[in-house]
């Protein structure tokens, strides 16, 4: 009987010893097995997973707001191809401002090779419209000659002429004629997809 008490005594401290321990899940292993996954092993996986998913939304971000900065960039380049050029009255000289923005377009151009350009001349309402048809033909000429000037190859632009039949600004005064003695342009082939460092 003591003995018996005394086996039960000892036996009961393990068991509760044992009761205590925390139980290891279980997986199958790949093979078919089965493999044991400890809750630290788990929390692990979690914690690996979790940090995967930010890195690939941090990187997705990232992503998008670079190609919103390199569009932002295209658009201003865009924008420096398309801006008017001004000439004095009755020239058909580039002055330093328009030469100032005949190198950046330049530079657009040579960076993005496929762009093609139609550069339209225009006049101011003085003057008879044979006069400045011509006037405002040798202005688009004047500007496709600076760029070729550039290393740009002629071909790439078309030139039109509208003389006076257009202006940007209605009325009389020199505040309106200056804003109608110009050249215009418009991107007829390709797409500015590379920006170059002057735009930067």
């Amino acid at each position: 009987m003591k003995l018996r008490h005394a086996v039960i005594c000892a036996l009961v401290p393990l068991t509760a010893l044992g009761a205590c321990k925390k139980r290891p899940q279980t997986a199958p292993a790949p093979d078919g097995g089965t493999t044991i996954v400890t809750g630290n092993d788990a929390a692990r996986e979690d914690s690996i997973r979790m940090a995967n998913e930010r890195a690939e939304r941090d990187r997705a971000e990232r992503d998008r707001l670079e190609r919103e900065r390199l569009e932002r960039m295209a658009a201003g380049a865009r924008d420096v191809l398309t801006e008017i050029v001004f000439f004095e009255y009755d020239s058909d000289q580039i002055g330093s401002e328009a030469e100032d923005q005949l190198r950046l377009k330049a530079a657009v151009l040579a960076a993005n090779p496929n762009v093609r350009l139609r550069i339209e001349g225009h006049a101011d309402q003085r003057g008879s419209t044979e006069y400045n048809l011509a006037l405002a033909q040798r202005r688009a000429e004047a500007v496709r000659a600076f760029l070729a000037n550039y290393g740009i190859d002629p071909a790439r632009f078309t030139t039109v002429s509208f003389g006076k039949e257009r202006p940007l600004v209605e009325g009389e005064g020199e505040a309106a004629w200056s804003r109608n003695r110009r050249a215009e342009f418009g991107i007829i082939g390709g797409q500015v997809t590379v920006v170059p460092e002057e735009l930067r």
